[in-house]
């Protein structure tokens, strides 16, 4: 334990976010030269705060079973380095989570059963941050090559951490994504004011170096069809996420003006990327209503505000969380409490317990306006609450049902479950002999850390299945369950 006081002592504190006024007109992340620097001031004394607790309920809140007591101490200590090595030891891209996990590991530290829980998260991208900028952070390619081949499909955390632990256990491995450019919803999904692409793109770079090969604009299933990919490859991982949106399916849906958040969010992060994108979907001068009030709508109100909206309202079904931790929630589970992210920070209206009833368009065709009314703890329309909201813009974000089917999922013929998901068993094997499932594919739609921790552990499994033995560790088996989020 570095400081037996530091709890005691040291009181919760985060980085500070830039101004809203000057971040909203900019796509910069919202963090002054970003989080990790913004960090660096009050990094020491908030790892100071951890406990070192017998039992480290942080470990059970994390997929990943980050060491968190280890690189906190490390920390303190001022040993960056072995701290980095303590975090590399269980997540390949702490970049990414330090940004967009939303930190069960912090509602599960045993400080936050009667005080504010440590900074795990901002400790965690302080301490990758820093590796990043000292050189620390190096290709670690394979010493031997094992003569297997993997094919894996698809470039998001999962696709990407099973191709990172593949490759360095000495496999060939090739990652097939359909986009122009890799990284999955990290790419084109992450607004770049919450990640900017320059920490996906160095780390695709490292993977590069140590041999992973990387094949973008190609639709598998396609032009590369399921009977070919099992003939090419000595196995094959479906890391292909849960990409199906779920719809809205009331009067008036057709309209133009309606579209889905994974329509518009790409759409919008090309532009910022500085790619011209014809026939833009945009928020300028409009009145935009969000379908959602999950992390996708959030990143929709961030992007409709920096590009003018007229005004935002993002409406959820669910009532309004409260505050402190529900009785029925109790530590160290995830509780659903009222959030406000920094693009709630910067504007719009939130609106909860409503329904919408109908959209309503113009004579040209357009959507002018939404019809909403509020609904009882049942879901049910409560009557005489109709009203109509004005909205140029309707925003689906309300999640998805399971992975696309028709193309590669039909042509394997791999066994479904009542979701449409993809069946798996202990090791992470579909029913179909080589071909393996890890991320949202399988388990349906959930956090970063989950799709990370999978992809880890379906790496695993394809190198024992490859090979009839393994030393790659595996973070969890697919029957656990997600954090709801």
């Amino acid at each position: 334990m570095a400081d037996p006081k530091g709890f005691l002592e040291h009181g919760r504190e985060l980085a500070g976010r830039r101004p809203v006024a000057e971040r909203v007109h900019d796509w910069q992340e919202v963090y002054p030269g970003g989080v990790g620097r913004a960090l660096l001031p009050i990094v020491t004394t908030q790892a100071s705060r951890c406990m070192d607790c017998g039992i480290p309920f942080c470990h059970q809140g994390c997929p990943l079973g980050n060491l968190i007591p280890e690189w906190n101490d490390l920390v303190w200590r001022d040993d960056w380095s072995e701290a980095t090595e303590r975090l590399h030891a269980t997540n390949n891209f702490p970049e990414f989570t330090g940004r967009l996990c939303p930190a069960p590991c912090e509602t599960a530290c045993v400080l936050g059963i009667n005080a504010d829980p440590v900074t795990i998260k901002n400790v965690e991208v302080s301490i990758i941050d820093r590796a990043w900028e000292s050189g620390q952070v190096r290709p670690q390619p394979p010493e031997w090559l094992s003569g297997r081949t993997v094919a894996v499909i698809g470039s998001g955390p999962s696709g990407l951490a099973a191709a990172q632990q593949l490759t360095r256990a000495g496999h060939t491995v090739a990652v097939y994504e359909r986009a122009d450019k890799l990284g999955g919803l990290l790419r084109y999904g992450i607004p770049e004011f919450k990640m900017e692409k320059q920490h996906l793109d160095r780390r695709i770079d490292q993977m590069r170096r140590e041999g992973t090969v990387f094949r973008t604009g190609v639709q598998v299933g396609d032009e590369l069809r399921g009977d070919q990919l099992r003939e090419r490859y000595d196995a094959v991982v479906l890391a292909i996420g849960s990409t199906v949106p779920r719809d809205l399916p009331v009067s008036g849906r057709e309209l133009d003006g309606i579209h889905q958040a994974m329509e518009y969010l790409p759409q919008a992060n090309r532009v910022a990327l500085g790619v011209e994108v014809p026939d833009q979907i945009h928020a300028g001068g409009k009145d935009v209503v969000i379908i959602g009030g999950g992390d996708t709508g959030a990143d929709c109100l961030g992007t409709a505000l920096r590009q003018g909206a007229a005004s935002v309202t993002q409406l959820e079904i669910m009532p309004r969380p409260p505050q402190d931790r529900p009785a029925g929630q109790p530590w160290p589970t995830y509780p659903m409490t009222f959030r406000i992210s920094s693009a709630h920070e910067e504007g719009g209206d939130r609106v909860y317990a409503v329904s919408t009833r109908e959209f309503l368009g113009d004579d040209a065709g357009r959507v002018r306006a939404l019809r909403l009314s509020e609904v009882d703890g049942s879901f049910q329309p409560v009557p005489g609450t109709e009203r109509e909201i004005p909205a140029q813009l309707v925003l689906f974000a309300m999640g998805f049902v399971g992975p696309q089917q028709p193309g590669l999922v039909e042509q394997l013929g791999v066994a479904l479950d009542e979701r449409g998901n993809i069946v798996r068993d202990a090791s992470y094997a579909t029913s179909i002999e080589g071909v393996f499932v890890a991320g949202d594919a399988g388990r349906g739609q959930s956090l970063i850390v989950w799709a990370i921790a999978e992809g880890r552990s379906a790496a695993s499994a394809v190198d024992r299945y490859l090979t009839g033995s393994t030393t790659l560790p595996a973070p969890i088996p697919p029957t656990a369950r997600p954090v709801v989020v």
